[in-house]
């Protein structure tokens, strides 16, 4: 079984999601995570889940979307992150290549998504984007100041330096759709040597589809192509690389394992 650890369900209209679920499903992808990425978003994924036994979400408020509305308590976060089928918060982080958000606004929310996580004890998903350097640098200080938490780098396109880093802390590293495009060999020679322990895959879906389907809307069904051609990186078997990576998955978003 895959795990799509990664998407936007509420891009789907509720007419069409039980046939994305079905689709999914009918792929050997077995469970998905549905992103939170507003405040007032995220607090509507519970219900938009409550009838899928197999879906989770998480809470959090994107870097984009950083500026729209004060910068959440990590308290109410935590407090959030508190309901049963909220396995994580996130999605947050810094995004220099839109800047949508000023980037002080952007970093006061990426912290005190970190101390929301560490409140919960739950992974942060995070975004990152032409921010590398301060990604790890944000990692590191709030770590040292406020002890460890878990997290991954979702729809990791970053540069080697980012993931070291981030693997040196402990986190977790996601690979998308972009994994099968072309021009990815770079990403291909990291995501080869990422431990095996550390390894997750992702749609990130309505967006990213995967080859052969790139340019169209994506989908949970279509991980599977992500994780086709990470065995092919790794030198694995489809079926070994869905076991580990679901695997990572349940140790990583432990509230899903319960």
């Amino acid at each position: 079984m895959l795990v799509d650890s990664h998407c936007h369900l509420d891009y789907f209209t509720p007419a069409e999601l039980p046939d994305v679920v079905a689709r999914a499903e009918a792929a050997g992808v077995g469970e998905m995570v549905t992103i939170g990425t507003s405040m007032a978003q995220s607090g509507g994924l519970p219900a938009l889940i409550a009838g899928f036994p197999n879906l989770w979400c998480t809470i959090g408020v994107h870097p984009h979307h950083a500026a729209e509305a004060p910068v959440p308590t990590p308290e109410a976060l935590a407090e959030m992150a508190s309901h049963p089928r909220v396995i994580g918060i996130g999605e947050s982080g810094l995004d220099y290549f839109y800047d949508r958000s000023p980037r002080d606004v952007q970093a006061e929310n990426f912290r005190a998504h970190i101390r929301g996580a560490r409140l919960a004890g739950v992974p942060l998903c995070i975004h990152a984007r032409d921010a590398d350097d301060d990604i790890a640098l944000i990692l590191r200080e709030e770590r040292d100041s406020g002890g460890p938490f878990d997290f991954l780098l979702h729809c990791f396109s970053s540069g080697r330096g980012l993931a070291e880093a981030a693997l040196a802390m402990g986190g977790y590293v996601s690979f998308s759709g972009i994994l099968t495009f072309p021009r990815s060999a770079e990403l291909r020679a990291i995501a080869a040597d990422v431990p095996l322990d550390r390894l997750l895959v992702e749609t990130d879906s309505p967006y990213l589809a995967p080859v052969p389907f790139r340019g169209k809307r994506n989908e949970p069904a279509w991980v599977a192509h992500t994780a086709k051609v990470l065995a092919e990186v790794r030198g694995m078997t489809p079926a070994a690389v869905a076991d580990l990576t679901t695997g990572n998955f349940r140790r990583l978003f432990r509230k899903a394992a319960a």
